[in-house]
């Protein structure tokens, strides 16, 4: 059995995007329910 993604590739641009722009790692970790380790990977 396999893991299915949580999100979509046009979703993990956007949450990127969102840090690019200047958003806090840990507040867009708490706002799309991922880890921090996971997000900096």
């Amino acid at each position: 059995m396999t893991r299915r993604k949580m999100y979509t590739e046009e979703q993990i641009i956007g949450i990127l995007k969102e840090a690019e722009a200047g958003a806090r790692a840990a507040d867009l970790c708490r706002k799309y329910n991922i880890s921090n380790a996971s997000f900096h990977k």
